[in-house]
């Protein structure tokens, strides 16, 4: 058998390609970033065909760098960004307009609708999320609506939709010369699209956004032999690799950290926060403003779900000190500058960009700086980053334990933000837990990787891969409860100060 397991993993700002050996380390990889698209307020955009071709070159760079050849992989799996919508012609293999990013508020008006009327509660009910900007199926609708053409295209059958693993899938096995129209169940649970008790699309809820089903993916399992069938048709490992494994890029941290039984939690830190508490087999709905999602499923087994707090905006607070405000020049210097004082001199950033989802759901929502005084300094708003970081995320956890009546006791956690130090001892001060971080630091690749490897053998079965996790560094807890109540209910009054910003139309 082939020596590694590669993953392709398309993120928000970047695409990368990684190949791990069998004890799950990193033999090595290539990154690329892509356009951050951004032509009105409140609208994010990529192009899919910048991302394709970063996609191709990381692979072949990264081959070349370890001067390997597609036949030392065992299997290939993906990773993406969750919710971002594409949709291209199938004859031609041209996107009819730039993909719509997850983060991106243009839907606003389609979402209020969907709530005023009641079709939020249906949505709720069968795709276990709220009607908001974040998923896709809004998306869908404002293409069809805005560009002119793709719906037309879409009844004909020749516009084809998914998010970007579809994308790349499609393209990699062939594009117009058969490619494969495949998605996995983790991905199609955030469309507002699937109903999670059947894993299948449902015609009530195509209805609501008028979409064609026939411009679908095929929902599959996570990790499957047969999932994306064949060998690659196209780019630098054509022929040779069997692509059998994808997962969304937070329930792919959850398989990479091994949460893999019910209570286990983790926290993802990138553009946006993402927490899950694994549910098991078990549907657990929300009451408290959190998702209901698909963890994973592998192969025949039953599907194993997860509750999910999504937040929009951790790690892009701190690029727009970087790139916006310009008070830091990388950043890394974030750490550097909130450490010139010892705490946030009453000075509390709420980052509500793009709006606020988990629990909150408020897209009326828009960041707030509040508590200033002449006293504050640069280093009081960096630090008040780091805080907006793991506030949020707080308000999630303890939304997740009045869910799941389970008390997180350890948060594992992972992604770039985890290199700050001072974030993490944040992090275990305002949750009260203790915070642990994995060596190996790439986890959203690692959990595609697996899911790869499960279904060619590679790993004979997920118990094994609980070996190959060990623990880097452990943060713990060194305030009092009387300090992080106060500062929690400073944090909940910033939060109330954001909403009811923009009026929304839902006319």
């Amino acid at each position: 058998m082939a020596d590694y397991v590669a993953a392709i993993d398309q993120g928000t700002t970047s695409s990368r390609f990684m190949v791990f050996d069998h004890d799950g380390a990193e033999i090595g990889k290539h990154q690329l970033e892509h356009s951050q698209i951004m032509p009105k307020p409140g609208w994010v955009e990529h192009n899919p065909v910048e991302i394709l071709d970063r996609t191709s070159s990381v692979i072949q760079t990264a081959m070349n760098k370890l001067d390997l050849e597609a036949g030392d992989l065992a299997a290939l799996g993906i990773t993406n960004q969750r919710e971002t919508t594409v949709i291209w012609n199938k004859r031609t293999g041209r996107p009819y307009y730039n993909a719509i990013v997850w983060q991106d508020t243009r839907t606003d008006k389609i979402a209020a609708a969907l709530e005023r009327d009641g079709r939020g509660d249906v949505i709720r009910r069968k795709a276990g999320i709220p009607p908001a900007t974040y998923f896709s199926a809004g998306k869908i609708q404002w293409i069809f609506e805005n560009v002119s053409g793709v719906r037309e295209a879409a009844e004909k059958g020749d516009a084809l939709f998914g998010t970007t693993d579809c994308w790349l899938l499609w393209n990699l096995t062939g594009g117009t010369d058969g490619g494969v129209h495949i998605t996995d169940v983790t991905n199609a649970g955030r469309t507002m699209l699937m109903n999670l008790e059947t894993l299948d699309w449902d015609d009530e809820l195509l209805g609501f956004f008028d979409i064609p089903r026939q411009m679908l993916p095929e929902i599959r399992p996570s990790s499957d032999p047969n999932l994306y069938g064949k060998t690659l048709k196209r780019g630098p490992l054509q022929g040779e690799v069997s692509l059998a494994g994808t997962l969304g890029d937070q329930q792919a941290a959850m398989v990479g950290q091994v949460c893999l039984s019910a209570g286990e939690a983790k926290n993802t830190y990138g553009t946006g926060n993402f927490l899950l508490m694994n549910t098991g087999t078990e549907l657990v709905r929300s009451e408290n403003g959190l998702l209901t999602t698909v963890c994973y499923q592998f192969g025949d087994q039953d599907p194993v779900f997860a509750l999910e707090g999504s937040i929009a905006v951790t790690g892009s607070a701190i690029q727009w000190l970087r790139d916006q405000l310009k008070i830091i020049t990388d950043a890394d210097d974030s750490e550097v500058l909130a450490r010139t004082v010892t705490d946030n001199g009453g000075l509390y950033f709420v980052p509500a960009f793009s709006g606020l989802f988990a629990p909150y759901w408020r897209s009326d929502a828009r960041g707030v700086i509040v508590g200033m005084s002449r006293y504050n300094t640069g280093g009081h708003l960096a630090r008040a980053a780091l805080e907006a970081i793991c506030y949020q995320s707080k308000d999630v956890a303890d939304a997740m334990e009045k869910d799941s009546g389970s008390k997180i006791d350890v948060l594992k956690v992972d992604g770039g933000i985890t290199a700050n130090e001072l974030c993490m001892q944040i992090q275990a001060d305002v949750l009260g837990v203790e915070v642990s971080k994995p060596q190996i630091a790439e986890t959203t690749a690692l959990g595609a990787a697996y899911a790869a490897g499960l279904a060619v053998g590679f790993w004979s079965d997920p118990e094994e891969l609980r070996q190959n996790w060990h623990e880097s560094r452990r943060w713990n807890p060194q305030t009092s409860d009387e300090q992080r109540s106060a500062g929690y209910a400073g944090w909940q009054k910033a939060v109330q100060r954001t909403l009811d910003w923009v009026d929304i139309d839902d006319s």
